[in-house]
């Protein structure tokens, strides 16, 4: 294992046709990345003579072992990252992990997760991979960006692969091992809505070159299939005219607006937000209730706040007082992209004596699996959940807002490992053209975030005497948290949940004392580190 060493695990489930391999290793060396292959060799083609998968298109797809045997791993390029030995007796699927499994990319390219190879011929092989690269349409990605796992030395590794072993055809393995994802979909849930957030696919500019607003990109119907029915966007992020003090500016905005209505549905929410980047420090999220017209920069002579005829209200704030007197005035939220990473290294940390941080504008931070880090538990474990409890210890409630932080998306791409979502607690949509709905159940913490698998339809504090939560998952359960905070110092408390099996669901009632506690929320993660968690509620103490 070349400067790791460990061991392999297997791990099986009761009442489960699931098998997990794990390579669990360590490396003392510093500043390691790294990817992993995993997969079984010795697998006979006389019991299992076919491959079988669907290609990004989702048609149907088979190899016959017809050919000579292949001195390297065939990728294939397999929708839902899922592919199949079949034969007489029965069909064993392979697939990665849905969500852990995927480092920070900028795009959903489908790199080929799947591989097989034939020995010779008697027998293959069947496993998982990672790409070589990136991918995708922009060539300094392709070159450069590749985020790869990161491992801390001395921390195990755990470095896994699933199997699906079945007695039935393909079709029905496939289906089985698929309903652990809903079919990669986020599902319905009653008094909730599915909103993913931060995308720059460069709407405005990718209209506007096409001629019409009523021209349909590729990434609607996409999310569209996933469950996700509000979207939010960041247009402007190296494309439209940001930079602009005045009309070009406007006009992209005014263009940004429409689109954003026009494409939005009864069943179907666009929002228009922007990672601004101006004036607070780092990167930054900000999202207004309904369209609001400013500039980054303001035009010499001009004033804070203008009339413009067919616009009305225009702003041109020039520092970070301005700009949060346009985000009070406006009613506008504000988070913390990528915290304490990227192009907000040291935020939100800097910004705490703040007064705009200290504001209810100020929503919170993102949550982004990045970096991956596979010794940890929870998706994003340090960096996210460390912010989130930081923020909460040092002001009033902040909370964590699931963010997916892509690009432009395609029919080929493979979204639903990338995805994290908010299920907003919300009735029914708000019109396209004034979301505040929207807005007001994001500042009131009434939303969990999820990976899809695992979900938390209700979270309740008891006074001062611990929580109750519903929780519903489809991979075996790993364990459930309370984590709460004084205003100094961080307390869990975990309950392990071994006796859990597949596609369960339970009430848990979990006592804690929190008489002299500032906040305290409640997460769920199962053994595929796939996870929910609720946003912080005030309690006890001041």
């Amino acid at each position: 294992m070349g400067i790791f060493s460990g061991r392999l695990q297997f791990t099986v489930y009761e009442r489960s046709n699931m098998l997990r391999q794990d390579a669990i290793a360590k490396t003392e060396e510093p500043s390691v990345a790294y990817k992993y292959t995993a997969g079984l060799r010795g697998f006979k083609i006389g019991d299992l003579d076919r491959i079988t998968w669907r290609d990004a298109g989702g048609n149907p797809q088979v190899y016959r072992f017809g050919g000579t045997p292949n001195h390297d791993a065939v990728p294939l390029v397999a929708r839902n990252r899922l592919a199949m030995a079949e034969g007489g007796s029965g069909s064993i699927a392979v697939f990665p992990p849905p969500h852990q499994f995927f480092f920070a990319r900028e795009i959903e390219v489908n790199s080929g997760y799947a591989w097989y190879r034939k020995d010779d011929d008697r027998s293959f092989s069947l496993g998982i991979r990672q790409g070589d690269n990136a991918g995708g349409y922009n060539p300094i990605w392709i070159e450069r960006v590749y985020a790869l796992y990161n491992a801390p030395p001395g921390t195990w590794q755990r470095m896994p692969v699933y199997f699906y072993l079945s007695a039935l055809p393909g079709p029905q393995t496939r289906d089985a091992v698929l309903a652990y994802t809903h079919q990669d979909r986020f599902q319905p849930l009653p008094g909730y809505q599915v909103m993913a957030t931060h995308f720059h696919m460069a709407f405005t500019q990718e209209l506007v070159e096409a001629g019409s607003l009523d021209v349909q990109p590729p990434w609607i119907p996409a999310l569209r299939d996933l469950g996700v029915n509000i979207v939010m966007l960041d247009d402007f992020h190296g494309d439209g005219h940001p930079e602009d003090p005045g009309k070009l500016r406007i006009e992209d905005l005014s263009l940004y607006y429409q689109a954003c209505r026009r494409h939005s549905d009864s069943g179907f929410l666009i929002l228009p937000g922007e990672e601004a980047n101006v004036y607070f420090g780092g990167h930054y999220n900000l999202l207004f209730p309904k369209a609001v017209y400013w500039t980054h920069k303001r035009a010499a002579g001009a004033p804070f706040k203008e009339q413009i005829p067919t616009y009305g209200t225009v702003y041109h704030p020039t520092n970070a007082e301005e700009m949060f007197d346009l985000v009070r005035r406006e009613q506008g939220l504000v988070w913390q992209t990528h915290p304490r990473t990227k192009g907000s290294t040291f935020y939100p940390d800097r910004l705490r004596e703040q007064p705009y941080f200290s504001s209810d504008r100020w929503l919170g931070a993102g949550f982004k699996a990045m970096p991956v880090d596979l010794s940890e538990q929870r998706l994003c474990d340090q960096r996210c959940f460390g912010t989130l409890d930081d923020m909460n210890n040092w002001d009033g409630a902040k909370y964590l807002i699931g963010e997916v932080d892509t690009y432009k998306k395609f029919p080929d791409y493979d979204l639903y490992g990338d995805f994290n979502v908010n299920y907003v607690k919300l009735a029914s949509l708000p019109p396209a053209g004034d979301w505040t709905p929207v807005n007001r159940s994001l500042r009131s913490g009434d939303f969990f975030v999820t990976t899809g698998e695992v979900q938390i339809p209700e979270f309740g504090v008891n006074g001062v005497s611990g929580v109750t939560a519903e929780v519903a998952w489809t991979f075996p359960l790993e364990f459930v948290e309370v984590v709460w905070g004084d205003g100094e110092r961080t307390n869990r408390k975990i309950i392990r949940t071994p006796e859990t099996i597949a596609f369960g669901s339970r009430r848990f009632e979990i006592p804690v004392d929190l008489s002299k506690q500032r906040w305290v929320r409640f997460a769920a993660w199962d053994s595929a580190v796939n996870g929910a968690f609720t946003q912080p509620v005030r309690v006890g103490s001041p």
